[in-house]
């Protein structure tokens, strides 16, 4: 992309989305584009990376994240930034100067996912974010429309407050969460729950707990 034509992008928030059928976040995305012409539109794409080593945490939620990064005196190594989701946007045109955007998130609270995993674990402070943009720009050209690429190098950072995190599931699995079961597991816990008549899976998965060694 010419020096003409430099575009740069801003994270200015995250919100839950309230109507969406799916939990989905919602970014502000501040657009500003150097351009003596109007852009005609964007296909924008972001990967969206979790930092971990950009906050501290509690005991509690160090022994959450065991799974992810082994015991504390390991982070040092293991503690690298990954991914969390790709999400895509299609910015309408504006003139020269620049615009704000809305780019949906959505996310799953399935608790074999990396990033769903890391955010159970949280119980306070922010998540530390990274946004690495690309995509497509489509502006005049000289024979029409031209295209030119989002340079590889526009990003931006976000602490985005674990409370819209909570409120988000909240609103879709109000005290509840979801856990994946292979096919398998999920056939043989169905049979013990009819055997033994109980009402659901999760007084099922209680009954199991309870009769396990060395529960509480």
């Amino acid at each position: 992309m010419s020096p003409a034509y430099s575009i740069t992008f801003a994270v200015m928030g995250i919100r839950p989305e309230p109507y969406a059928v799916t939990p989905t976040l919602t970014a502000r995305v501040g657009i500003a584009a150097l351009v003596e012409e109007p852009v005609h539109a964007i296909a924008l794409r972001a990967q969206v990376r979790i930092d971990p080593n950009r906050r501290s945490y509690t005991d509690a939620e160090g022994a959450g994240l065991t799974d992810l990064f082994g015991p504390r005196d390991r982070w040092y190594d293991t503690q690298r930034s990954f991914l969390w989701m790709h999400c895509t946007t299609l910015v309408p045109g504006f003139n020269g100067g620049g615009t704000e955007v809305d780019l949906p998130m959505p996310c799953t609270y399935d608790l074999e996912v990396a990033g769903s995993k890391y955010l159970h674990a949280l119980r306070d402070g922010t998540v530390p974010l990274s946004f690495l943009f690309s995509g497509t720009v489509f502006i005049r050209g000289e024979t029409g429309f031209a295209v030119q690429q989002v340079p590889w190098d526009r990003d931006d950072k976000f602490d985005m407050p674990v409370s819209v995190w909570r409120e988000l599931m909240a609103a879709h699995y109000p005290h509840a969460g979801w856990v994946r079961l292979s096919q398998e597991t999920l056939n043989a816990l169905t049979a013990f729950k009819t055997s033994r008549g109980l009402l659901d899976y999760d007084e099922a998965v209680r009954v199991v707990l309870a009769a396990a060694p060395g529960s509480p």
